[in-house]
């Protein structure tokens, strides 16, 4: 059973940054496609950015250029680097692991991201 923890989020000002985490357990994050989703009140989840498990990655149209997504195999961490933030980025922040090759899908339990005006 894979576990995933979020961790980094709370309140900050309009162009500020916060660094979201997201720690798994479990032996396949290697060999996983890891993705931070995020969902407003009212609002469908959404794909923010996906990174695969040779390093590519994908975002959505609306975080490109202020948020980067990485991830380090040695800690089975991914991370989520958000700059340049703004309002409508208040959310609450899903990470989402999909093992390989059997496609399991594993969600963490969120972290509220809060952006102020």
């Amino acid at each position: 059973q894979v576990q995933l923890v979020e961790s980094g989020g709370g309140l900050v000002q309009a162009g500020g940054s916060l660094k979201l985490s997201c720690a798994a357990s479990g032996s396949i994050f290697g060999i996983a496609i890891m993705a931070w989703y995020r969902q407003a009140p009212g609002k469908q989840r959404e794909l923010v950015a996906i990174i695969t498990n040779d390093d590519n990655t994908n975002y959505a149209d609306s975080v490109k250029g202020r948020f980067s997504i990485s991830r380090d195999n040695a800690k089975n961490t991914v991370y989520l680097q958000m700059n340049s933030l703004k309002p409508e980025d208040t959310a609450v922040y899903y990470c989402r692991l999909q093992s390989l090759p059997r496609g399991y899908v594993y969600w963490g339990q969120g972290t509220q991201v809060t952006v102020s005006s």
